[in-house]
């Protein structure tokens, strides 16, 4: 007794829940995930140095990359992307801190607002990229340094 090609149910899908696997060259899940713990860990590293004036922010996309850059090409590309911003946020800092220290104290006026400014728009730029990783897109921050290639 032969069945109509119809009723044949369509092959189990090899990914979970029915979706297609990704397209060739596209990260996978875990690249995905990797690359959005780089931009996110930024802010983790920000916390845990808070109390030595929060330099921790290049620390965790650092180690991330330094793991993870030889097995996942995305990761090493969006880790290196947020080692590159963190650094040049780090820099930024450190002039307005100088320029503070140099002109005894005054010039602080000046560099404390710049650098809430800053420290904000790191932060929503940081959220933005972690979602635009966590989406599979390469992100590349604004107004970044490109030191580590």
């Amino acid at each position: 007794m032969s069945v109509p090609p119809e009723s044949v149910p369509p092959p189990a899908s090899s990914s979970p829940a029915g979706t297609p696997p990704p397209p060739a060259g596209a990260p996978t899940a875990e690249e995905r995930q990797w690359a959005m713990f780089a931009h996110l860990s930024a802010l983790l590293g920000a916390f845990v140095t808070g109390w030595v004036g929060g330099w921790g922010w290049f620390l965790g996309p650092l180690i991330i990359w330094l793991v993870k850059k030889d097995s996942m090409p995305f990761v090493n590309d969006q880790a290196k992307e947020a080692l590159n911003f963190n650094i040049t946020v780090a820099i930024v800092f450190v002039i307005l801190t100088v320029i503070g220290i140099m002109t005894l104290g005054l010039g602080f006026l000046f560099a404390a607002p710049l650098m809430v400014i800053i420290g904000i728009a790191a932060l929503v730029l940081i959220i933005i990229a972690a979602v635009k990783a966590n989406e599979g897109v390469a992100y590349r921050y604004p107004f970044t340094l490109r030191l580590i290639k």
